[in-house]
């Protein structure tokens, strides 16, 4: 080989190897990460939040303990739990969030049986309220609260002896009729939820519900996961922005004259 010809390899070869590296600084960052996936870690984490709740025992510092979850069917008895911070120590300082300063959800796995209750604190922190069960099966309990300006929902399972005659979910339906014979129809329109209700075909004027015109509780089929929504204005009529698709049972509750009602539909997100 030539002098020229060696010259002209040597420098062809270098030329190749400096390409290579300046395209290898484009793909890899100073620390060996690709840039995709240092864009998707940070995107992951500056992720906001999903907004549903209840999904866990624990939240942060906080959690759920409930002293006895064994509960016999159809018996009256007193449920009892108590909240743990930091420590293991029992927390007793809650904010007032309509009303009341703990909100107590219970719903069988099934998404029957719901009831909403307002237990009482006693002076070691302990929250009680007298629950019964109609059904066998397995319940979630809900302890819906806010703490230090923040939101929380815990969750912990409940069992009911007995054989349980679980039920499908029903299918989506526009009317129902709540525990106390009122007809209730759900309107949507993008997120937002519209119930009317009426009794004997006249228009029920609903009363204020724990300073509101109503609450509205979804759960969402398969992992229970909880959203309590407050109404828009004194109406029955709410903001809704499911987080997911998905299948959720909805429990509106309202208030006419003095008695609160329970009516529940099946909504499908898309």
């Amino acid at each position: 080989m030539s002098p020229l010809t060696r010259i002209l390899t040597f420098t062809g070869l270098l030329v190749v190897a400096f390409a290579a590296a300046a395209l290898a600084g484009r793909t890899i960052d100073p620390g060996g990460a690709a840039p995709a996936a240092a864009e998707a870690g940070s995107h992951m984490s500056t992720t906001e939040p999903d907004p549903m709740r209840g999904l866990g025992v624990a939240d942060d510092e906080l959690r759920v303990v409930v002293e006895q979850p064994e509960l016999r069917r159809g018996r009256a008895e007193t449920l009892r739990f108590r909240i743990l911070g930091e420590g293991g120590d029992t927390v007793r300082d809650f904010d007032v969030e309509h009303e009341k300063r703990m909100h107590l959800i219970l719903a069988r796995r099934d998404l029957t049986g719901f009831q909403h209750l307002h237990p009482t604190q006693g002076p070691d922190g302990v929250w009680s309220a007298r629950v019964q069960l109609a059904d066998a099966g397995s319940y979630r309990l809900f302890a819906d609260f806010s703490h230090d300006g923040t939101p929380r929902t815990l969750a912990a399972d409940l069992r009911v002896d007995g054989a349980a005659d679980l039920r499908p979910l029903p299918a989506p339906a526009a009317t129902a009729v709540s525990d106390g014979g009122y007809d209730v129809r759900l309107d949507t329109a993008g997120d937002e939820l519209r119930f009317t209700v009426t009794r004997d075909g006249a228009p029920v004027r609903t009363e204020p519900y724990l300073g509101a015109g109503g609450h509205l509780v979804a759960l969402r089929e398969g992992d229970m996961a909880f959203l309590h929504v407050h109404p828009i204005g004194d109406d029955p009529r709410f903001e809704v922005d499911f987080p997911t698709p998905g299948r959720y049972r909805l429990f509106l509750q309202f208030q006419h004259e003095g008695r609160v009602h329970t009516a529940a539909f099946t909504h499908e997100e898309r």
